[in-house]
């Protein structure tokens, strides 16, 4: 399948920090699938994200593109890369990771309000997340504030399990919104296997539980363009990649953070 990416959507990601892109994944479907199996069957860094007592189930798992066959083939052999230049305005796109997202059915617990940027050791305008399910989604989409990337302060980063601040210095972000409650425009989609919401690290993003009676599982992969640097945290970082070696102010490290082949936008 082609994947165009026209003029119109990339002035909405750069205006809203969030647009959706049908049939991304389209072809890479069924090896995405069998490489979710296959790091379920073989987590590294799953952490418990119900508490005692929480109904449904939910896998998280990250930075497996290395050791997943069917993920490394879709990272580098489809037209991702091409799609994130675009949108992000950038002339070179690295990969900073993967992320496995599964919600079981009759999960209740709703993923919560949040950016993903204050959790990165990685400061930029250029980046983007691309959140895929690979079973179809209405209530269990992802839902972006349009416009949010542009807000002066950072949202707050939290300890979602333990529901306290991820790094000291509270008074350095704005608290967590509730968008619904504040009339904020929120953006969301029903999708097919294979579309793909692209949004701003800084785009503040949360999803409904899953009430349906199958699993939902969902890929994401984050890249970073031209302008990313890598940035100091108040404290370790999410994902952590200890004994990277870098300091404030460089590009990502190309052997870690691979730049990504620019490829025509058809698997």
């Amino acid at each position: 399948m082609t994947v165009i990416i026209t003029d119109d959507m990339v002035d909405a990601y750069q205006r809203d920090g969030v647009v959706l892109v049908r049939g991304l994944w389209a072809d890479w479907v069924e090896p995405l699938r069998a490489g979710v199996a296959r790091n379920m069957a073989n987590p590294t860094s799953q952490m418990p994200t119900l508490k005692a007592g929480e109904v449904g189930g939910f896998f998280d798992d990250y930075c497996n593109w290395s050791r997943v066959p069917e993920f490394e083939e879709a990272i580098f052999r489809s037209g991702v890369a091409e799609a994130a230049a675009r949108l992000m305005q950038s002339g070179q796109v690295q990969l900073f990771h993967d992320h496995v997202l599964v919600k079981e059915p009759g999960t209740a617990k709703p993923t919560p309000w949040h950016t993903d940027g204050p959790y990165y050791f990685v400061e930029g305008r250029q980046t983007v997340s691309f959140w895929s399910p690979l079973d179809p989604v209405r209530e269990a989409s992802l839902r972006c504030v349009a416009g949010s990337h542009l807000w002066e302060k950072d949202v707050l980063p939290t300890r979602w399990m333990a529901e306290t601040d991820f790094y000291p210095g509270a008074h350095d972000y704005m608290p967590v919104p509730d968008p619904e409650a504040e009339g904020m425009r929120i953006l969301e989609w029903e999708m097919q296997p294979g579309d793909a919401v692209a949004f701003n690290f800084r785009t503040l993003h949360g999803a409904r539980g899953n009430l349906a009676a199958s699993r939902r599982r969902a890929f994401s992969l984050r890249l970073v363009g031209d302008d990313a640097r890598y940035v100091e945290r108040p404290g370790p970082t999410s994902p952590p990649f200890p004994g990277h070696g870098m300091t404030a102010g460089q590009r990502l490290r190309e052997d870690w953070f691979p730049v990504l082949p620019r490829r025509p936008m058809a698997a």
